[in-house]
């Protein structure tokens, strides 16, 4: 029960990490209304949880219940994902303090920095390819190639 439970967080935060940042790249322009910031505002903090979700579901997976942790823990691929996640939550970072910083303003356009389109970007593509070693690492394989 135990491994399913968790299987199954470990999936319902990947669908809020995915979700989240689909929406962000959908809504967020070059000049944002007062209620489109305080609407990714409230996004980016699903976000941020969805995320914790998935790393905690996920260690728990790999360390407690499920497959023995060896066949994770040498597996190069895993490691390689961690990354990923790890490189994409640190290029989430500006645009989430941005959003938060700007969460309140009342009336007018609030002018977005180039850079956060191009980071939510980069995510995006970065976050595409933890599905693929996923699918590696599920059949076992600790390569590409």
């Amino acid at each position: 029960m135990d491994f399913y439970l968790f299987k199954y967080l470990h999936f319902i935060g990947i669908f809020g990490v995915v979700g989240a940042l689909a929406i962000e790249w959908i809504v967020t322009k070059k000049e944002l209304s007062a209620d489109a910031v305080s609407l990714l505002s409230k996004v980016d903090a699903v976000y941020g949880v969805s995320s914790v979700v998935v790393l905690s579901a996920g260690f728990v997976l790999w360390f407690g219940v499920g497959k023995p942790a060896e066949f994770y823990s040498t597996n190069g691929l895993l490691y390689l994902k961690i990354v990923l996640f790890a490189i994409i939550g640190g290029l989430s970072i500006y645009p989430s303090i941005f959003f938060f910083k700007n969460r309140k303003v009342k009336s007018g356009i609030v002018h977005v920095p180039n850079v956060i389109l191009t980071l939510i970007k980069i995510e995006i593509a970065l976050l595409l390819l933890i599905p693929l070693l996923a699918t590696y690492i599920a059949d076992g394989r600790s390569t590409l190639f």
